[in-house]
């Protein structure tokens, strides 16, 4: 069970909090009673399904493909064809050669195509065109910027969150997941590396001489237990916050199931029960924050000598500051002390190692009264001297310490930990745990009991990916054709529970699931598998009547008739207009850029650092406008809204003056002066095409000629819908 709430401060979208977190932020004494009363209550769970009826708990079975309804030799087409044909839906027919291809490369890249790509893409004739073209994409870089993105959003990836002890080097984990996807790394040694640690299925391996070897992990996985660290609130992990994240991260994110709805009461529509969550919350309660420090011995000594002359500078700059202000320091002082009763005055002034308790005491609590801001001091400065005040204090401000030395927090299990009994908690209130009822480690789901003979984590790890699992592969499938047709097989990305529905497509997504094992969990095979097929080539809009005959029957779009016209996210949207500006730096990796007071970087936006704190802004306005989230919690899908703040970015910010600005000269510059060739350029680089002969006449007609217009007209080529959407 989730309920919405919706925020209205700090400009954050609703996000869906369980019970127990509502609970926990508003104090709801009266919701915690009837939560306790219905947890003791035979009818709470009288709706919930059994196991052997949920839809998504059966078995995978490979369907067989409808004959005879495609041309298409790609068996999606098979599918969705017969399902237009059960509706009578007559699906519309493709998409222009540039739509599709700007369309492609946004999806797979996150980057519109240059201008040099379209024009090989339309010089070339033969019938693989389409598929050099999705072979180059995913054998780009950026394709895993683009892919890690989607999977961060799912993972819930923050840069920064209150009480998040493992910021520092947590974008090594995000850079770790770019990687992988760009590798290619199956998903389910992609899974398995961030709840183990280690990618590899096989434990031991036998030597040609006969030997078991245990197989040891990869270094670089080190980094994908960032997933992990990640949800730990403080470095004690006294609140348990680590186990319970990794629960209900894990069960979402990689089963689609709420299994978080579980810890303060049986699910009350899903055969999961409180026993079940505690059980899993086993699996990772040994965990322990560990830090990894990574420097190199020579970076320590630069360090330390760094150090040593910030610390020189710092002391000389803060001598010559109190020498400078101490005169009007003493004066402020002295009144204020003075103003106070008079056994306060004789504890203040007593020197500290002479005071007792009480005194002390007195001297804390009047501290706050008698601290002298520097605003303060400038006021009673004579005219002459605020000046040099003012100088000092700026020197002061330019010193920055030293970067700090690089490291990155991971998770490893605590030997007492792994021994010590676990147990229901009343209301997910570690300090409350049920002494009556302890729990052993386990998991939901599973049709026979684990064995842990090789350890707690690695049990479940390998039941969770194994092909038998029913859950692992429905829902990643599920997922990346929600990536790519911004509506899934199953309409709730991560909720294949009772309340989720049923799927509209069941047996393209079973065909999907078990192709998927069938080809080693390849991602990239399940990417050049859909965008390849007829039903992801299709336009998006048809004859008029065409499509009000299809909307009659399926307004929603269901049996995918035609491609969805959808609005980009925050990050393909603002990289194209860096690209269009020829300002784009699409180097990977390295730590996020703040936003917050000004972009003014050059990296893809998926570098930008978010995250949230209750004290501080620290997602910038850009991402806020757009959507993006903050990972507090699993995103299976962004919200996409129409706003009007999204218009005003586009029309006034800096960021978009400058774009304008750089995107008019580059257009003069390559059109040698030509308005009506600086046109035609203008729309290949910011929409992907030619533009029509009306179009045409129509931008030629309002810049009359004139050069100093361009500027204007590249400002309205970035503020057309057609920029900010793919069709």
């Amino acid at each position: 069970m989730w309920i919405k709430v919706a925020f209205s401060t700090n400009r954050r979208q609703p996000r869906s909090w369980g019970p127990s977190r509502i609970v926990n932020r508003i104090g709801g004494a009266i919701f915690l009673a009837a939560l306790l009363i219905l947890s003791d209550n035979p009818l709470v769970a009288k709706d919930a399904v059994k196991y052997e009826d949920l839809w998504s708990l059966k078995p995978i079975a490979r369907p067989a493909v409808p004959a005879n309804v495609t041309s298409s030799p790609i068996p999606i087409d098979a599918f969705i064809a017969q399902a237009c044909r059960e509706k009578k839906l007559t699906p519309v027919g493709p998409a222009e050669k540039l739509t599709w291809l700007r369309r492609v490369s946004l999806d797979l890249i996150g980057l519109p195509p240059s201008v040099e790509e379209q024009q090989a893409f339309l010089d070339d004739p033969s019938a693989s065109a389409m598929d050099k073209v999705v072979e180059r994409l995913l054998a780009s870089e950026q394709h895993g910027v683009r892919y890690g993105r989607h999977w961060l959003d799912v993972l819930r990836y923050s840069d920064l969150d209150e009480n998040m002890p493992v910021s520092p080097g947590i974008h090594l984990w995000r850079d770790w997941v770019i990687t992988a996807i760009n590798r290619d790394l199956p998903y389910d040694e992609f899974a398995r590396a961030q709840i183990f640690g280690n990618r590899a299925a096989k434990r031991r391996i036998v030597s040609f001489a006969g030997h078991l070897t245990p197989v040891e992990p990869r270094p670089e996985d080190l980094f994908a237990l960032g997933f992990l660290a990640r949800g730990a609130t403080s470095k004690a992990n006294s609140d348990q916050q680590l186990a319970m994240s990794a629960v209900e991260t894990i069960s979402s994110a990689f089963l689609g199931m709420t299994v978080g709805c579980a810890k303060c009461h049986d699910h009350f529509y899903d055969p999961i029960k409180q026993v079940d969550y505690y059980s899993m919350k086993a699996l990772f309660d040994p965990l322990v924050l560990r830090k990894v420090d990574l420097a190199t011995t020579e970076q320590v000594f630069a360090h330390g000598r760094a150090v040593d002359d910030y610390e020189a500078r710092l002391q000389t700059l803060t001598d010559a500051m109190r020498k400078f202000i101490q005169p009007y320091y003493a004066r402020l002082y002295e009144e204020r002390l003075s103003a106070l009763p008079k056994d306060a005055q004789a504890a203040i002034r007593k020197p500290e190692k002479e005071r007792n308790a009480d005194e002390q005491k007195i001297a804390d609590d009047y501290h706050p009264i008698l601290r002298i801001d520097p605003p303060k001091i400038k006021e009673i400065m004579p005219p002459d001297e605020v000046k040099q005040y003012e100088e000092q204090l700026k020197q002061l401000n330019a010193l920055k310490p030293p970067e700090p030395l690089p490291e990155f927090w991971t998770a490893e299990e605590d030997a007492k930990r792994a021994v010590e009994t676990n147990y229901v908690l009343i209301t997910g209130d570690p300090t409350r745990p049920k002494l009556s009822q302890p729990v052993p480690p386990g998991f939901p789901f599973a049709q026979t009991p684990p064995e842990f003979r090789e350890g707690r984590r690695q049990t479940f790890v390998d039941w969770l990916t194994a092909p038998e699992n029913p859950l692992f592969a429905r829902v990643a499938v599920n997922r990346i054709w929600l990536w790519h047709f911004g509506a899934g097989l199953h309409a709730s990305a991560s909720d294949f529970g009772a309340l989720g529905g049923k799927p509209v497509h069941p047996q393209l997504l079973d065909w999907l699931a078990s192709e998927f094992i069938a080809h080693k969990y390849s991602m990239k095979w399940l990417h050049r598998l859909i965008v390849t097929s007829d039903t992801y080539r299709r336009a998006s809009s048809g004859p008029t009547e065409l499509e009000a005959a299809n909307r009659r029957i399926d307004p929603d779009n269901q049996m995918f008739w035609k491609f969805p016209l959808r609005r980009l996210e925050a990050e393909p949207i603002r990289d194209a207009l860096l690209q269009v500006a020829g300002r784009l730096d699409a180097t990977l990796g390295g730590k996020s850029f703040d936003a917050v007071k000004a972009d003014t970087s050059n990296r893809r936006t998926a570098f930008m650092s978010r995250g949230y704190r209750s004290f501080q802004d620290v997602m910038p306005d850009y991402l806020q406008t757009f959507d993006a989230e903050d990972g507090r919690a699993v995103c299976p899908r962004r919200n996409h809204t129409v706003t009007a703040p999204q218009a005003l970015f586009t029309m006034n910010s800096e960021l978009a003056d400058d774009v304008s600005a750089r995107f008019a000269e580059r257009l003069k510059k390559d059109s040698r002066g030509d308005l009506a060739a600086a046109v035609m350029l203008g729309y290949r680089m910011a929409l992907g095409r030619l533009p029509s002969t009306m179009e045409l006449a129509k931008a030629l007609d309002y810049l009359q000629g004139d050069l100093g217009r361009v500027k204007d007209f590249a400002w309205l080529l970035l503020n057309l819908d057609e920029f900010m959407y793919v069709r």
